[in-house]
């Protein structure tokens, strides 16, 4: 699973599609809606910062 941390970017929506559309698993949370915590219990395989 790739977790997309989005940082109220509309061009998040841009690559969760781009990724979707490569077939991956994505999880879009808003950065201050999650803790190290939080990303440490999901255990993505990638993570990404969205601009």
């Amino acid at each position: 699973m790739i977790l997309l941390i989005d940082n109220y970017d509309s061009f998040t929506w841009n690559l969760y599609q781009y990724f979707c559309e490569l077939g991956a698993d994505v999880l879009v949370k808003r950065n201050d809606a999650l803790t190290l915590a939080d990303i440490d219990a999901l255990k993505p395989q990638k993570i990404v910062i969205s601009p």
